[in-house]
């Protein structure tokens, strides 16, 4: 299985899943005109990646500075497919990281952080 790579646009963010060091990261500015067009590849690629990954420990970097409403739901679908492989025995971490100025990244991590409860959430501040 090879990586999945999308740079980042305008109004989507670059996305890179790599399936050899199991670190994956999410970052910029998430608009999509088609949310469930822009995401329905990487939930392919992560279902088939996640049925293949028992025993590896995984890795979510997530770093969105904005996103609108169809993104956060496909957020919480991501969230709900990892958190579902987490418990059945996969170890899988999320850095949800928010710039320390921005309440409403950091208030929509806690919101996602509600919503697992086999998934390791972490929020991660920065300046």
């Amino acid at each position: 299985m090879g990586a999945y790579v999308v740079e980042a646009t305008k109004s989507t963010p670059k996305i890179s899943l790599n399936p050899v060091t199991h670190l994956h990261e999410i970052t910029g500015e998430s608009y999509p005109e088609n949310s469930l067009s822009f995401y329905g590849p990487v939930f392919n690629w992560l279902k088939s990646y996640l049925s293949d990954a028992q025993g590896k420990v995984i890795k979510f970097s997530m770093d969105i500075l904005y996103f609108n409403s169809s993104s956060s739901k496909m957020f919480m679908e991501l969230f709900e497919l990892l958190d579902a492989a987490a418990s059945a025995g996969t170890p899988i971490a999320v850095d949800w990281r928010y710039h320390e100025e921005n309440e409403v990244a950091l208030e929509c991590g806690e919101d996602f952080m509600e919503e697992v409860g086999s998934l390791s959430f972490n929020l991660v501040s920065y300046s």
